[in-house]
């Protein structure tokens, strides 16, 4: 039976097949790009073994919290659990039950760990929102099987960069969810190219094959391009992302650009 969230009118998967192709930075900025242009947006953080949402939004919990660790350790999960506000957005994680240096018990089945997940989202107040993104651990497995069987999902989110490998690993990631029918809203492709900061001149860092994309990406569309550049990399460091300290840039521009493209998938 799916879950009801009654007040979020869309929620968003963002996958990708493999670690490092920024799919959390992505989603951070794109969640502030949905909010400057009017909507009510949260973020879940859903990647159990390595949440990094909290930190990249500047929130830090050196222990376990009081109440909410104990979703992480026992069945019974409490009934209510009200989300962080950062920057304007509504956020949850994983990583805001237990502390940085703790980690979810690893002899926990798969299953449990989807239930763990899905019981989380279920039990925050969300409140009234307009898009909640959930950002997936870069994987086809758990959670992402428990979300997809119990979550009502408005369409996936595929991010990757422009290299081969990058590519066959997301059409994996991509193929789960159109076995699930749920839409695929298109690609964002991210570190597409570099920007180089003393003469602002475009090169293309990743070896594109013209000849050679997965089949599962046939007809996805592409939402977005996203340079690589030293201000989105800075603004991870400091937790102040790039779409809220520096909303007029090139850089912030992609960003807004993916959402109109985005919403017009909706």
């Amino acid at each position: 039976m799916k879950i009801i969230l009654p007040d979020v009118k869309n929620i968003i998967a963002v996958a990708s097949g493999k670690g490092g192709v920024g799919k959390t930075t992505v989603t951070v900025n794109l969640a502030l790009a949905l909010q400057q242009q009017g909507a009510k947006v949260g973020i879940f953080d859903a990647d159990v073994y390595g949440p990094n949402v909290p930190i990249m939004l500047g929130v830090h919990r050196r222990k376990a919290a009081k109440g909410l660790a104990a979703i992480a350790r026992r069945k019974d999960a409490p009934a209510y659990i009200k989300p962080l506000n950062r920057f304007g957005l509504n956020i949850m994680s994983i990583g805001l039950l237990v502390g940085e240096n703790e980690v979810i018990d690893p002899a926990r089945s798969p299953a449990a760990v989807g239930l763990l997940v899905v019981q989380t989202l279920k039990d925050v107040i969300w409140g009234s929102l307009d898009y909640l993104l959930i950002d997936l651990p870069p994987s086809a497995g758990q959670p992402q099987a428990s979300l997809i069987q119990r979550v009502p999902l408005c369409g996936v989110v595929i991010v990757t960069t422009p290299q081969d490998l990058s590519l066959l690993d997301a059409s994996r990631s991509l193929l789960m969810f159109q076995e699930a029918n749920v839409p695929v809203l298109g690609i964002v492709e991210n570190m597409s190219y570099f920007i180089c900061p003393n003469c602002d001149e475009k090169h293309e860092i990743f070896q594109r094959s013209a000849k050679w994309r997965p089949a599962a990406l046939a007809d996805a569309p592409i939402l977005g391009q996203i340079p690589m550049t030293t201000a989105v990399s800075k603004s991870i460091n400091q937790a102040h992302p790039l779409m809220h300290d520096h909303p007029d840039t090139p850089q912030a521009a992609a960003f807004l650009q993916v959402t109109e493209a985005l919403k017009a998938q909706l």
